[in-house]
């Protein structure tokens, strides 16, 4: 199976070769990509945009089956007592991304059918929502191909989208170690609230995550309240320290507290965590991270010193090359953020007889100049969360 159409009358429509033998109108047929059974139904020809019917086809044959159950492009289709599974097409990685969003309420409530409609027409597409910046992310071979599944969107299904270039997902840590104590009292009347911490904020290395350590002996916080500080102090680092990135790759250390019998409880003991994350904040110096990527540049050996140029300019740090048959290999490690737009001016260069791949690799901190430009991104767009000293 090829192919699939997503038809507005018909439904799903696969279309497929018969590669051997012959099939006849509503035989049933084992698929063994996925190992269940799919009865055929009718059998057609496409001729234009009309199907027609037959009623039966040989090797050779190209024919269209609608509404199959289990079937996707790139599956086989074949006799159960002589099972055979051919290799599926594998389909070019994704070149550029696009961030995608409905203009209006109804366009969200139809965007998700309707791009599942057309992921099944083209698996050269990716459809994703990154779960840190929270976009849904459409990628695709190029500009112009995004563009058409934009304007497919339009003109079948009635939803009209806009693109962006993706949000970078920035992180921040902290690169100073200090001691603070989180207070949260409060009286309004009857029973108050009071919750006491003391604390030791600690950076560590990239990719290290986040550690808690307990070191209190005797009683001066119960250890039904402790698990609350920690959650507390993971719920105010989720939101971020300058950007509202979450912050990562820090240990904290309780040290000390207080508590009162009847005052105290756990969400006075959580409000005390997230005090102590703000007072960390002030002292430990947090700064951005920004993903930076393993990319591999295909490219004609002719062009490759304005390749490594560029990728010089963009901040990336060449670590080598090779020869590829005829291509010119180049590796690097680039920011991400300068990755956003390399599809067109990778074409640009070679006249289009290049290509890249990147994956992730690891987190670095972000230079002064450029942090302070995402800091106040970040302001300017309100996702710098104020704090409420009463919560």
């Amino acid at each position: 199976m090829f192919r699939t159409i997503a038809d507005p009358f018909a439904g799903r429509i696969n279309v497929m070769k018969i590669v051997s033998g012959k099939i006849a109108a509503d035989a049933t047929v084992q698929n063994t990509s996925r190992d269940t059974a799919e009865r055929l139904g009718a059998l057609h020809l496409i001729a234009g945009k009309t199907l027609e019917k037959v009623d039966s086809a040989q090797t050779g044959d190209i024919i269209a089956v609608v509404k199959l159950k289990d079937t996707q492009t790139g599956d086989t289709l074949s006799d159960k007592a002589k099972p055979i599974v051919y290799p599926k097409v594998e389909y070019p990685e994704a070149a550029i991304a696009f961030a995608i969003e409905p203009k209006s309420r109804a366009d969200e409530e139809k965007i998700s059918v309707a791009l599942h409609k057309v992921l099944e027409e083209d698996p050269s597409l990716t459809f994703e929502r990154d779960p840190q910046t929270k976009e849904f992310i459409l990628s695709g071979s190029g500009q112009l191909h995004i563009e058409t599944v934009v304007d497919k969107l339009d003109k079948r299904y009635h939803v009209e989208v806009t693109l962006h270039p993706p949000k970078v997902p920035y992180k921040e840590t902290i690169t100073q170690s200090c001691e603070v104590q989180g207070r949260h009292k409060k009286q309004s009347g009857g029973r108050g609230q009071f919750g006491d911490c003391k604390v030791i904020f600690e950076p560590l290395e990239r990719g290290a995550g986040f550690e808690w350590v307990d070191k209190i002996f005797g009683g001066a916080v119960p250890q039904n309240f402790r698990p609350a500080i920690e959650k507390g102090i993971l719920e105010a680092a989720a939101q971020g320290a300058v950007a509202g990135y979450p912050l990562v790759d820090f240990k904290v250390t309780l040290i000390d507290g207080s508590y009162h019998t009847v005052d105290s409880d756990e969400h006075s003991f959580k409000a005390a965590g997230r005090k102590a994350f703000r007072a960390a904040m002030e002292r430990a110096k947090p700064t951005l991270l920004e993903p930076i990527m393993d990319v591999e540049v295909f490219t004609p050996q002719e062009v490759s010193g304005d390749i490594m140029g560029d990728l010089n300019s963009r901040r990336g740090r060449v670590g080598g090359m090779d020869m590829r048959g005829k291509q010119q290999v180049i590796k690097a490690k680039v920011p991400l953020s300068e990755m956003l737009d390399y599809q067109s001016k990778l074409n640009s260069v070679t006249q289009a007889r290049g290509s890249y791949h990147m994956q992730f690799s690891h987190y670095d901190p972000l230079p002064h100049n450029l942090a302070q430009k995402v800091i106040d991104e970040a302001v300017a767009a309100g996702r710098v969360r104020a704090h409420d000293d009463d919560e």
